[in-house]
């Protein structure tokens, strides 16, 4: 009750955005259908008079469809920028195989007797297929056009890892923040569009030839109209900013900037995590997010926005551990120990910028590194049914090459056994597989145990004031209260929250710190 309590404040509160999401989504779906109809059904058709290219065609449609679509959009990125562009081709090519291959069945399932009929009243081969074939094939032509409208409203779910909008926005945020309420906010929404167009097109199919033919010729003049939709006027501002879902949602970022420092005047865009950096260099946007510690902020000409109004929290990284594990191998708690303050910021900063940029294992980059600093022993022969550690991390660099050093450790020192799980997404799925035993250890933020998982009042942040050891703290007390977790003592870098801008362009505009970059929003 507590859930749908704050899903309908949450539609009410974001009544504006959530209309803008749905009409971006009906956009996305209705340009790609319109493509999907224009390049399908002339290929179906085709094939029709060439049937032995047909199984080669449709193979390859249908082998578009197994390309799972997170992974062909980040190969269109690369291709196309962000933005709707590769975000409706993706669609486009999501939506090409039940179109043609119902294109092809509905031809080929006129009764061949009708066909001779009409050629031996004189028809040409032109007048038959419009005349005769094409009005036949009509309800099966429909039906797919019927399926693929379904698949793509949920695919479209996706565009907003691109930039595209859509109610994918809402869902990857409520991901990221571990808001149920703020997940269904997009996940109802576009279940309703895909049962609302099944229900609309499934009435077409049952009209009669001809008022289908009336109704499916008004609809097609009407998909441009919809898909105009999209580029309706957005807000403007004198810069760009691509935005991860986390960061758009969480109260200490976006939200709080934008109340520390007033920054009203600065549009956004909703970019997947990996792919905001990317957008910066490119010149896709003027501003992202990141973390201060990431090796693409040298690689790529970043430069770290200063919050000299210290708005955002510290986030210093620290294993978070199942107590069991410790009570049962009580050797390993001097063991993970071994980092503890034994990484800055710069050591950081260069092991992520070997990975990031250099494209090293983070493998070698972690062992490189505990060589270094005489911490690498030889892995131990392991006894007969060794105990397991399973380590897991989130999907960046940062955490893989963590995990990488804490499982060289645990090989060389312990008679334990290690299992890693990286890229297992982010916070929330991490987190709660540390809490359901799938996993016995994580590298964690106290920022972000702090603002997502314990989620505390404004009291309680004020009474904290951004004070690490505070904060450290508080979420270790509040872990092992709630969760029944531990954390251990901190690694001594702090990869907090910042803004960044391209190097070159900050200079030009005189934009040194977050408080510059209010200030020039505001001219």
């Amino acid at each position: 009750m507590n859930t749908l309590t704050e899903l309908f404040a949450f539609w009410h509160e974001q009544a504006g955005k959530l209309g803008q999401q749905t009409l971006q989504h009906v956009a996305l779906t209705a340009a790609a259908l319109l493509l999907g109809v224009a390049v399908g059904v002339p290929v179906g058709l085709w094939l029709t008079r060439r049937p032995r290219w047909a199984p080669a065609v449709l193979g390859a449609a249908g082998v578009l469809q197994t390309v799972p679509s997170i992974a062909l959009l980040g190969f269109l990125i690369p291709l196309m920028g962000i933005g709707a562009a590769p975000a409706i081709l993706a669609l486009l090519l999501y939506s090409l195989l039940p179109i043609i291959r119902n294109t092809v069945a509905g031809v080929q399932g006129v009764p061949p007797a009708v066909v001779e009929a009409a050629r031996g009243l004189g028809f040409t081969d032109g007048q038959i297929l419009r005349r005769v074939e094409l009005p036949l094939a009509l309800p099966v032509l429909m039906a797919g056009i019927r399926t693929a409208t379904v698949i793509n409203v949920g695919v479209a779910t996706l565009a907003a890892y691109v930039a595209a909008g859509g109610l994918g926005e809402f869902i990857f945020g409520g991901i990221a923040l571990n808001n149920p309420a703020m997940i269904l906010a997009g996940a109802i929404p576009a279940a309703a569009l895909a049962l609302a167009f099944d229900a609309g097109l499934g009435a077409l199919e049952k009209l009669s030839a001809r008022r289908l033919r009336a109704v499916g010729g008004a609809l097609l003049l009407a998909l441009p109209v919809l898909a105009a939709g999209y580029w309706l006027p957005q807000a403007a501002g004198r810069l760009r900013a691509g935005f991860s879902p986390e960061f758009i949602g969480r109260a200490d970022c976006l939200p709080g900037l934008t109340h520390a420092y007033g920054l009203t005047h600065l549009p956004n865009v909703v970019l997947a995590p990996a792919l905001v950096y990317e957008a910066a260099r490119a010149a896709n946007v003027d501003v992202i997010d990141g973390y201060s510690t990431d090796g693409r902020i040298r690689a790529y000409g970043l430069q770290v926005l200063r919050d000299d109004r210290h708005a955002l929290p510290p986030y210093f990284a620290a294993p978070v551990v199942r107590p069991a594990l410790l009570r049962a191998h009580p050797e390993l708690g001097p063991v993970l120990d071994q980092l503890s303050g034994q990484l800055s910021d710069s050591t950081m900063t260069n092991l992520n910028y070997q990975v990031d940029y250099l494209h090293r294992e983070p493998r070698a980059v972690a062992l490189a590194w505990l060589r270094r600093q005489g911490l690498w022993k030889a892995p131990r022969p392991l006894p007969p049914g060794a105990p397991v550690v399973r380590l897991g991390s989130k999907i960046f660099a940062e955490q893989y090459i963590l995990v990488e050093m804490y499982a060289a450790l645990i090989r060389g020192n312990t008679d334990l056994g290690v299992a890693t799980k990286t890229g297992l997404g982010g916070t929330t799925i991490c987190f709660e597989a540390l809490r359901g035993g799938e996993i016995d250890l994580y590298p964690e933020y106290t920022g972000t145990g702090l603002q997502v998982l314990l989620q505390p009042s404004a009291a309680v942040l004020d009474s904290l004031g951004g004070r690490p050891a505070a904060v450290f703290q508080y979420v270790r007390a509040e872990f092992r209260r709630r969760y029944g977790l531990e954390w251990r003592a901190p690694l001594g870098f702090n990869n907090a929250y910042c803004l960044l801008m391209r190097r070159q362009q900050a200079g030009a505009l005189g934009i040194a710190s977050i408080s510059d970059l209010g200030g020039y929003l505001r001219r």
